[in-house]
């Protein structure tokens, strides 16, 4: 710098020598991140951010809650996801006790560790309420997943500004709100925009289903046994939850036990996330007819990754609850079913606070119902019967495919931001101010 520089010059030298003498350090003094993931699709997203943590540094100490794959990106989970993983107002009352256990747990994990972020992957009940006690402390803490303010209680925005320095937003519609409340926030998109396997999408379906088929014992025993010619192949996927599977396949069963009635050639497939959601999801069928029971085959299959994935890819429309299944048979392109329910009380109260028509993620990022939604009462069996075979004929099809690849497309334009890199910079970014 010489005697003659200008105050910009002198001003932007300082810059710059502060954010070297960061990444100086950044790159000698390990960085310990604490980081949660309340439940299945959490663990998907924890996962994601932390291999593209890993990429950039070698020295990331991580210590929180997730699940297996999040794990194998070198996570200490302090204790089982499932524990957070409890679905619906009056269903976590009764959980609270063993919540607010679960965070005492954490919190005192957290500072044995001396944690530098704090990464609250969705669960924003619980996470928001950790963060709430560790910015103050001075940890950087991020929300990846923005609470639906969007949607209700926008006044939330006040509580997520006192315990976040950022918030990852998934999809470009949540921006506004932050933006209208003066808070940082930034859309990344949603991980599945990256990590969906477009093989998929570029091979045939006949040979989709021939290879997940080929690769899986239990596929192979099903389809053999299986004498007359499949019409349709619909995968079914009534969430990952214990809760969610006990509330909604009995109904989607109901729905089969139909469809069977009128294309006794109809083949459904259920994949599951983990050996225990298969034995709860067979548990259920096993109570069903015969005939149901012939119709279905129950699978889990640790070895191919993204097995569910490759199950939707293969079948001709998926049925299945609402939640990020539902971005994934998007972005697969494939027609579907949504069906859900919630405990009475909790859907009541839930119908009083949100303010958008719909629960598909494809119909809020379309705002207009792409898919058909069958919530509460309309989750019947003669309904969820009468959806599907209007969905497979070929004209409800096409529209419906038509609508699924717009509305796919258009997301992926507006989703340009990665996540690690977003984290590091607004991290930089504050960092700076307080020096």
């Amino acid at each position: 710098m010489t005697d003659s520089a200008t105050p910009d010059q002198y001003h932007n030298f300082i810059d710059q020598t502060e954010t070297e003498i960061r990444s100086a350090e950044l790159q000698t003094v390990p960085l310990v991140i604490g980081i949660v993931a309340g439940e299945v699709s959490g663990d998907s997203l924890g996962a994601d951010f932390m291999q593209q943590m890993n990429n950039l540094r070698g020295d990331i100490v991580w210590v929180g809650v997730g699940g297996t794959k999040m794990q194998a990106q070198g996570l200490h989970s302090i204790f089982p996801l499932e524990r957070l993983a409890v679905m619906g107002l009056v269903e976590v009352m009764a959980q609270l006790p063993d919540l607010l256990k679960a965070r005492r747990e954490l919190l005192s994990a957290f500072k044995a560790a001396d944690i530098d972020w704090f990464i609250g992957i969705d669960a924003p009940d619980f996470n928001l309420r950790v963060a709430k006690k560790l910015k103050p402390q001075g940890v950087f803490c991020v929300q990846y997943v923005s609470p639906s303010i969007w949607a209700w209680r926008e006044s939330r925005i006040h509580n997520i500004k006192a315990a976040t320095d950022l918030v990852l937003c998934l999809f470009p519609f949540e921006l506004s709100v932050y933006e209208r409340h003066n808070h940082p926030a930034i859309c990344v998109g949603h991980p599945l925009l990256r990590t969906i396997d477009q093989t998929l999408l570029e091979t045939p379906i006949n040979q989709r289903r021939s290879e997940l088929v080929w690769h899986n014992d239990g596929l192979q025993q099903f389809f053999i046994e299986r004498f007359d010619d499949v019409s349709q192949l619909i995968c079914v996927m009534p969430g990952s939850r214990r809760g969610e599977i006990t509330a909604i396949l009995p109904l989607m069963l109901d729905g089969i036990q139909k469809l069977i009635l009128l294309d006794p050639k109809l083949c459904f497939i259920i994949p599951t996330v983990d050996q225990n959601h298969q034995y709860i999801v067979q548990d259920v069928i096993d109570q069903r007819s015969e005939q149901l029971r012939a119709a279905i085959v129950v699978v889990y299959d640790d070895s191919q990754p993204a097995f569910s994935q490759q199950a939707m890819a293969a079948s001709d429309i998926v049925m299945l609850a609402s939640g990020t299944a539902t971005l994934e048979a998007m972005l697969l392109e494939r027609p579907m079913v949504v069906v859900y329910q919630l405990n009475k009380l909790t859907y009541q109260i839930a119908k009083r606070l949100v303010k958008v028509p719909y629960v598909a993620l494809p119909n809020i990022l379309a705002d207009t119902a792409i898919v058909p939604e069958l919530i509460q009462e309309q989750a019947s069996g003669d309904n969820i019967c009468r959806t599907v075979m209007r969905l497979l004929q070929p004209r409800a099809y096409a529209e419906q495919l038509k609508d699924i690849v717009a509305t796919k497309h258009l997301l992926q334009q507006q989703s340009n931001h990665d996540p690690a890199n977003s984290v590091i910079e607004q991290w930089f970014i504050q960092a700076k101010h307080r020096i």
